[in-house]
C-alpha cells in the first residue's frame, strides 16, 4: 500500500475512535436497581471417581478430594470438604489461616434440591449467615451436578464507564476495580480485583447500543455477556451467560 494511503488510512481510523468515544453513549455513571435485576448463583460439581470431585463456582474448576482435608483453592485459599452424612457436606474456605466461609450443604430426598447454610466471615471476625436453596438443572449422581439459585440482590453499585484508548471503555467501580475493553474481537488479559489467573476478555460492538464480551481462562470460554442500552438511553441492561448455566442473570443499571 503506498505510503500517502497507509497514513491517511491511520489518520481516519483515529478520527472515527476518537468520535466514537466522545459520543459513546455507554460513558457515564450507572446505578444498579436491584427490584428489577434477578442474579443466578451457579456452581457445577463434577465427579472425578471415588471421592474426588472438579467444583465449579464461576471460575477454573478446582480439583478436590472429599475427606476433610486442606487442599489448595483458587488464588492462594485452602478449600476442604468433608461427607457428614449420605446427604450433607460440609465446605469449608480458609486464606492464610483466615476463614473466609463455611457451607453446610443438604439434598433432599429426591436428590433435586440442595440447602445451602451459608456463613461469611469478614476481616474482623464478624460473619454473616445466609440460607440457599438450589435447583439441580443437569443431571448427576449424589452433590454431582449443575445447581442454580436466584440471589438476592442487597447491594448498592453504581459504574462509572469511561473512554478507553479510542472506541474502548473503562468499566470502574472503585480504583481497585477497573476493567479495561477494547472492542476489537481480540483476547486481552483481564486485570481487576478477583480476577483469575489467565483470564481474559474480549469484546465486539453489535450496534451503537449493544456490546457483547466474552470472558474465557486459560483460553476456555466461561462466559458470555450482553450490555444493551435502551432507547431512550437511559437504562443499561446486562445479560450474563455462565457457560452450563441455564438461566441468565440479569442486571438493570439506571444512569446517574
Amino acid at each position: 500500500m503506498p505510503t500517502r494511503a497507509l497514513r491517511w488510512l491511520l489518520a481516519t481510523s483515529l478520527l472515527m475512535g476518537t468520535s466514537w468515544a466522545a459520543t459513546d453513549s455507554f460513558v457515564g455513571d450507572w446505578k444498579l436497581m436491584p427490584s428489577k435485576s434477578r442474579f443466578i448463583d451457579f456452581m457445577k460439581v463434577g465427579s472425578l471417581g471415588g471421592n474426588r470431585y472438579a467444583f465449579d463456582f464461576g471460575g477454573s474448576p478446582e480439583t478436590i478430594t472429599v475427606d476433610g482435608t486442606e487442599q489448595p483453592g483458587l488464588q492462594g485459599t485452602m478449600l476442604s470438604v468433608s461427607a457428614t452424612g449420605p446427604d450433607a457436606w460440609n465446605v469449608v474456605r480458609k486464606k492464610d489461616g483466615h476463614m473466609l466461609l463455611s457451607a453446610k450443604w443438604t439434598r433432599s430426598k429426591d436428590g433435586n434440591v440442595l440447602h445451602d447454610n451459608y456463613t461469611e466471615f469478614a476481616s474482623d471476625g464478624s460473619s454473616s449467615t445466609v440460607n440457599y436453596l438450589y435447583q439441580r438443572t443437569a443431571a448427576g449422581s449424589g452433590f454431582a451436578g449443575t445447581w442454580e439459585s436466584p440471589m438476592p440482590i442487597n447491594v448498592k453499585v453504581v459504574i462509572q464507564i469511561r473512554p478507553y484508548e479510542g472506541d474502548g471503555l473503562s468499566f470502574v467501580r472503585s480504583p481497585q476495580d477497573t476493567r479495561n475493553l477494547k472492542f476489537d474481537g481480540k483476547d486481552y488479559p483481564a486485570q481487576g480485583h478477583g480476577v483469575a489467573p489467565g483470564a481474559t476478555s474480549s469484546g465486539r460492538r453489535l450496534n451503537e447500543r449493544t456490546l457483547e464480551v466474552t470472558d474465557k481462562i486459560n483460553g476456555r470460554v466461561v462466559r458470555t455477556e450482553r450490555r444493551e442500552l435502551s432507547a431512550d438511553l437511559k437504562t443499561m441492561t446486562r445479560t450474563v451467560r455462565p457457560v452450563g448455566q441455564r438461566n441468565p442473570s440479569i442486571l438493570v443499571y439506571e444512569r446517574q
